[in-house]
C-alpha cells in the first residue's frame, strides 16, 4: 500500500446516528464504552439519540468528534488497514491525531477535550464573540481586513477581529468580538470577498479571545502523560512535527487561541511524497479541502464500512 496520511475532523461535522452504519462492529462498539467509562456517561446514546441540539452544544461535539474519529481508525485497523505515514487534525482532530499516534489514549484524551470545550465556551460569554468565513478573498487580503477592521475601533479598544482557520486558498475564517467580525465582513465584502458568511458557533475558537481558556487547558494538559508520537503528528499551530511531549503540550496550548493553519499542513504532508489524504471520521470536508488546496492530491472519506472499503482501494 503506497503512504498515506490520515486527517481527522473538527467541530462541524458531527450529526446524530453518525456511527450507526457501523452496526455493531466490535471496533466501534469497544471505542464507545472506552469513552464512555473515561467521560463518566453513555456518549454512544448521544451520538445515536441526539438530538441535534445536543450534539451542537461544544461541551458535546468536541468529544464526540474525537470519539468518531477513533472509532473509524480502530474499524480500519481491525479490518487490516495500512497505518498511515503521518497524521495531522483540524482544530480539535489534532487530539484524535495524537490518539492515533500513541501519544494520548482515547481515555485521556476524551475528558480532555471536553475540558478544552468547557473552558472556551466560559472564556467568551455566548453573543459576545463570532466567526465567519470568509470566501473568495486571498488569505493575506482576509489577515489585512481584520488588521483594519479591528484598528478601526481606536487605540485600546476591547473589539479585535482576527483570522483563525486558514482552510484552504480561497477560505479563510475570522473571529473575534461580534462588532469587530461584522466590521471586517463588510470590509472584507467591500475588498471583493465573494462572501463572508456567518458560522452558528458559540465561541471566538482560536482567536486572542480565548487565552484564558488557554491557560486553564495549559494546566490540564501539564497534568497529562503525553508520549512522544510513534507516528508523525503535523500540528496546526506550527505546521511542525514534535516527539517531546513539553513541545507538544506547548503546541496544544497555543493553538486554543491561535490560527489553524491547515493549508499549510496540507503542504508539509506533501512534502514529505505523500499525495492521499484519508479523513478518519464523519464527513468529508478536509477531503474536499484538500483537493481545493491542490486538485493533484486524492482525498477520500472513511467513515463507515462502505468508504472503508473504497479508501482500501484507492491506496493500492
Amino acid at each position: 500500500m503506497k503512504p498515506f496520511a490520515f486527517v481527522f475532523p473538527g467541530q462541524g461535522s458531527q450529526a446524530v446516528g453518525m456511527l450507526d452504519a457501523w452496526g455493531d462492529h466490535p471496533a466501534v462498539r469497544a471505542t464507545l464504552a472506552e469513552a464512555s467509562e473515561a467521560l463518566g456517561e453513555d456518549i454512544g446514546h448521544l451520538i445515536h439519540e441526539g438530538p441535534k441540539e445536543a450534539l451542537a452544544l461544544t461541551t458535546n461535539t468536541q468529544p464526540v468528534m474525537l470519539v468518531a474519529g477513533i472509532a473509524a481508525l480502530r474499524a480500519w485497523r481491525a479490518e487490516g488497514g495500512a497505518e498511515p505515514a503521518v497524521v495531522a487534525g483540524h482544530s480539535l482532530g489534532e487530539y484524535s491525531a495524537l490518539v492515533a499516534a500513541g501519544s494520548l489514549t482515547l481515555a485521556q484524551a476524551a475528558p480532555l477535550v471536553r475540558f478544552r470545550a468547557q473552558a472556551m465556551q466560559e472564556a467568551v460569554p455566548v453573543g459576545v464573540g463570532a466567526m465567519a468565513a470568509i470566501l473568495g478573498l486571498d488569505s493575506a487580503q482576509v489577515v489585512e481586513g481584520c488588521r483594519q477592521a479591528s484598528e478601526s475601533f481606536g487605540a485600546g479598544s476591547a473589539e479585535v477581529v482576527e483570522a483563525v482557520n486558514f482552510n484552504d486558498t480561497a477560505q479563510t475564517v475570522i473571529a473575534g468580538s461580534k462588532a469587530a467580525v461584522d466590521k471586517a465582513c463588510e470590509m472584507l465584502t467591500a475588498m471583493g470577498a465573494k462572501r463572508a458568511l456567518p458560522l452558528p458557533v458559540s465561541a471566538p475558537f482560536h482567536s486572542s479571545l480565548m487565552k484564558p481558556a488557554a491557560d486553564r487547558l495549559r494546566e490540564k494538559l501539564a497534568a497529562t502523560a503525553i508520549l512522544a508520537p510513534r507516528i508523525p503528528v503535523v500540528n496546526n499551530i506550527d505546521v511542525a512535527v514534535e516527539s517531546d511531549p513539553d513541545r507538544i503540550r506547548d503546541a496544544l496550548y497555543r493553538q486554543a487561541f491561535g490560527p489553524v493553519r491547515w493549508v499549510e499542513c496540507v503542504r508539509a504532508i506533501q512534502a514529505r511524497g505523500i499525495d492521499s489524504l484519508v479523513e478518519c471520521g464523519p464527513g468529508k470536508v478536509l477531503a474536499g479541502l484538500c483537493k481545493r488546496i491542490d486538485a493533484g492530491l486524492t482525498g477520500a472519506a472513511l467513515y463507515d464500512p462502505a468508504t472503508l472499503a473504497d479508501a482500501k482501494g484507492l491506496l493500492p
